[in-house]
């Protein structure tokens, strides 16, 4: 199947079913196209001998596609620079504290305590699961999802605090979460060698002051371009082509696209273009992105739900999975409440605060994306499933009743 025919059956696919969850299932926006999504595929992993054509274009289209290298490298600095574009910096400089613990110390010590929970219940099942693969594992799937998370709160009312703590950790976690799982996957790899701790601390300083490096640099550039024009179509013209610039270099300099693209998203989403710009102007510019978000959206959760037609496996790994989705909850309320219990006078968090930041935990696209890219072992095919199962539970489930949680806490 060639790269247009790919494109032009994904894009139908996707309409199609955001139009079927729109006409007749009325699921809020994502959560519905994922549920739609994984309906069509179990009807023609079932149907497969009846409808064998249905059955191999489906296989064919997603096999297709790069999942990893489409999410990583394509549509994820242009969805973070969407979704920080439309985030109030003054907001999350008011909660820095909590964001900045949970993006950093929250992320490490849930893939702690996710993977020693893990390991210990495996060798208690005699799953062959070593416990460096189990910290792999904790890393990919600890970090909140931003496309997930952000899409899920615009249909939610959090307190205002909560949705800026819980969205902003969101936002910068996957540059810890990468990065962790980088270095993670490289002890892996190795037999007769060791990573050390100076090679871990340059290796995130290149990401990390890197990343937020060519994200401010390029914000700059893009900013200095659109204030001294006064037509729209060059405006969005820059903002696309600095994204796309944004994710190449990223890739060039190995530095963290995530954090480019927030930064780059939350200087030009913060500061006014200029005094040629109406205010009108400015309002279609952030509905484009609104849009471009919104688009996008919806073809990554079709590509979520469509890649259980390649998965025949799952029913293989079905207990890991669900040993996995109540660790990773265990493992977020635990790396939450104890910087909250140490910093409780920045974090001012209560069990009601807690009980919403970890129900609002989700899971999405870069963890699958992730689990995709580990290298061929006895061990990735376990993983991948988990993270599967993971993944769905917390859109499909945490989604659906986040709103009721919230609910039921403020009464």
């Amino acid at each position: 199947m060639d790269t247009f025919t790919l494109i032009t059956a994904l894009v139908t696919i996707s309409s199609l079913i955001a139009y079927i969850n729109n006409r007749f299932i009325k699921l809020p926006g994502t959560i519905g196209v994922i549920v739609v999504s994984l309906l069509l595929s179990v009807l023609i992993l079932l149907t497969g001998k009846i409808f064998p054509n249905a059955y191999t274009f489906i296989k064919d289209l997603t096999s297709g596609i790069d999942f990893t290298g489409t999410l990583l490298d394509v549509m994820l600095g242009f969805l973070l620079f969407a979704s920080a574009l439309h985030f109030d910096f003054n907001k999350l400089k008011e909660q820095r504290y909590p964001v900045l613990v949970l993006s950093t110390v929250g992320v490490i010590g849930s893939t702690f305590i996710f993977g020693f929970l893990l390991y210990w219940a495996t060798e208690l099942l005699h799953i062959d699961l070593p416990l460096i693969y189990c910290l792999l594992f904790g890393a990919l799937i600890s970090p909140t999802d931003p496309v997930a998370v952000l899409s899920i709160l615009k249909k939610t009312k959090v307190p205002p605090a909560l949705e800026t703590i819980i969205g902003g950790e969101s936002l910068l976690n996957d540059g810890t979460g990468i990065l962790l799982f980088v270095i993670i996957k490289e002890v892996a790899g190795q037999t007769d060698t060791h990573v050390s701790l100076s090679y871990a601390a340059a290796l995130f300083s290149q990401e990390v002051f890197g990343g937020i490096m060519l994200g401010v640099i390029s914000a700059i550039v893009a900013y200095r371009t659109m204030k001294r024009v006064d037509d729209f179509q060059i405006i969005v013209m820059v903002s696309l082509s600095m994204v796309m610039v944004i994710s190449v270099l990223g890739a060039i300099l190995h530095v963290s696209i995530p954090l480019a693209a927030v930064s780059a998203g939350l200087i030009l989403g913060n500061t006014s273009l200029g005094t040629k710009q109406s205010a009108d102007m400015q309002h279609y510019f952030h509905n484009v992105w609104r849009l471009i978000d919104e688009l996008l959206n919806t073809i990554l959760f079709v590509m979520i739900g469509l890649q259980i037609v390649i998965m025949p496996f799952l029913k293989n790994y079905w207990l890991t999975g669900l040993l996995a989705t109540v660790f990773v909850l265990i493992a977020r309320a635990l790396s939450i409440t104890i910087p909250a219990v140490v910093l409780k006078r920045s974090l001012r968090t209560n069990y009601k605060s807690i009980t919403i930041l970890v129900w609002a935990g989700l899971r999405g696209g870069i963890s699958v994306a992730l689990a995709l890219s580990l290298p061929e072992s006895p061990y990735k095919e376990t993983i991948l499933s988990a993270s599967y199962f993971v993944v769905l539970f917390s859109i499909i489930a945490q989604g659906l009743t986040l709103k009721k949680v919230v609910e039921r806490l403020q009464r």
